[in-house]
């Protein structure tokens, strides 16, 4: 298949695990840590609040279990860029917006809410010839 022809919905992961804003950064290490992911998005009923990674959650870590488990990775959130893209989108399209916002995922959204995810690891692989 043409790297011109590609959208989002043909190269993005479909199965996601997410967190929502007022669980605890503790909750959200775990789950990435059970579903061996790097990226969590964050979403409150269909609506997506943003994209944690495990670098953001590493960096903001403060304390102990404790201390965590009273925090919301909501609050962590905030002021952070929140870049989206459409099924539809051109896979070039996605790479200019991961690019022009310094991230390597984005949440891929339509009306119905959050539907996958697309990290630079799956643009690399579609680039290679090598997507689902």
């Amino acid at each position: 298949m043409n790297i011109e022809s590609l959208t989002a919905e043909q190269v993005m992961s479909r199965i996601l695990v997410a967190v929502k804003p007022d669980e605890s950064p503790l909750m959200a290490w775990e789950l990435m840590r059970r579903a061996g992911v790097h990226h969590l998005p964050v979403v409150e009923g269909q609506h997506v609040v943003g994209l944690l990674s495990r670098e953001h959650l590493a960096a903001s870590w403060s304390g102990g279990p404790q201390e965590q488990s009273n925090r919301q990775v909501g609050e962590l959130l905030v002021g952070e860029r929140r870049p989206r893209v459409r099924p539809d989108d051109p896979l070039t399209q996605v790479a200019a917006v991961m690019t022009d916002a310094g991230c390597d995922a984005v949440p891929v959204v339509s009306g119905q809410g959050l539907v996958g995810m697309i990290t630079a690891r799956d643009v690399v692989s579609a680039v290679a010839g090598r997507s689902r």
